[in-house]
């Protein structure tokens, strides 16, 4: 039974990197394998514990390079006791201290590129480049694969293309009832007889809530725009930012601020265009993926990861980044749409996203590029 331990920070985030970490501790359970989380928070342990892993606390959080040495003795002895087959990094400090521990242990080692790594200060790019030293390195897109190949220097054999998967289970339209529907409507109060235009993402500059009021504020029908997001802790008063440009367009009774949502099936259900315009690139992008798989058009932003979640005129719309005039084009001619256009765009949201993007594929792929560095009696 192979053991594979996966080290981050921290598992409290709900971003890409906390999902992917507990979606393949679960694939690895259910394969029959042993899962071990490594992350800096020791109360992430019952987090751990319900994707079937046992959770090892480290100082993997705080980068200090003195801290460094006793980091690795420490992940040297735990992947000795626990008889550790292969060592998944996710982060780049993380990842510093893991790649020593698994050399000095002769473990295999793999990272996953999450994001791709800004180099805007000196020494930057040798910081990042232990993303690139895993025995195979996984990028979550072909955006961010051609990222690590043109950016640093990697083996085109070591780096294996794995797209993030959306739950299918979880994402159904089948399986969202209009009560969950309704219930959301009353408490976000959203007015009835408005077409629902929705952003889902944190309350940060990069996701682009200012694009979206700005192009919002020349489309011409009277729709309910709601954002769908917890605040980033990094990013104080940026809500407050909103909520001002919110009063200066005088869209007041137009504009929600939902706040976090725990039931996303039924939110992308509500809606009837999700929008997706971030100022950067996204690695990957999760939001226009789970909107297709709702059976809801997305527009975005025409770079990084939307290139490959959205077909453009297809399963929804790609404009040129930054162009709020654009946008508000996009989004008169999604309000346009007949009936059937938009079940035409649906069903091929559904099938592109079945094809390409789906937890399953996703957990298979990894667990295959486990099983290219372990020993075949594994």
């Amino acid at each position: 039974m192979p053991t594979v331990l996966q080290v981050l920070p921290r598992l409290g985030g709900g971003g890409g990197v906390e999902r992917g970490t507990l979606d393949i501790s679960r694939a690895l359970t259910g394969a029959g394998w042993r899962s071990i989380i490594v992350s800096a928070d020791e109360t992430d342990r019952a987090v751990a514990a319900e994707a079937g892993a046992r959770h090892a606390a480290l100082p993997v959080a705080r980068r200090n390079p003195l801290d460094a040495p006793g980091a690795i003795r420490r992940f040297v002895r735990l992947i000795a006791e626990e008889e550790v087959d292969l060592v998944h990094a996710r982060s780049r400090w993380p990842a510093w201290l893991a790649c020593y521990a698994a050399r000095q242990t002769g473990r295999p080692f793999v990272t996953t590129f999450h994001g791709s790594y800004s180099t805007d200060w000196p020494g930057k790019r040798g910081y990042n480049a232990i993303m690139t030293r895993g025995d195979r390195v996984i990028a979550v897109s072909e955006y961010i694969a051609r990222h690590i190949a043109e950016t640093y220097t990697v083996e085109p054999g070591r780096i294996r293309t794995i797209p993030r998967g959306v739950d299918l289970s979880h994402f159904d339209p089948a399986r969202v009832d209009d009560g969950r529907i309704a219930a959301l409507r009353a408490a976000w109060q959203v007015p009835a007889g408005r077409p629902v235009v929705m952003l889902p993402a944190r309350l940060t500059a990069l996701k682009g809530h200012f694009a979206l009021l700005d192009a919002l504020a020349r489309v011409e029908t009277r729709v309910c725009c709601v954002l769908v997001g917890v605040s980033d802790p990094g990013h104080a008063g940026y809500r407050a930012r909103i909520e001002k440009r919110i009063e200066a367009l005088g869209a007041a009774h137009t504009v929600l601020l939902a706040g976090p949502c725990h039931d996303m099936p039924a939110a992308y259900m509500l809606a009837d265009i999700v929008v997706s315009p971030s100022l950067r690139p996204e690695a990957f992008g999760r939001v226009p993926a789970e909107a297709q798989a709702m059976g809801r058009p997305v527009i975005a932003f025409a770079h990084g990861g939307a290139l490959e979640t959205v077909r453009d005129g297809e399963t929804g719309w790609l404009v040129l980044p930054g162009d709020t005039g654009a946008l508000a084009d996009a989004i008169r001619e999604a309000l346009r749409a007949s009936p059937a256009e938009r079940d035409r765009m649906a069903a091929a949201g559904q099938a592109h996203v079945r094809r390409n993007f789906t937890l399953d594929g996703m957990c298979s792929a990894t667990l295959d590029v486990y099983r290219e560095l372990l020993p075949a009696s594994s």
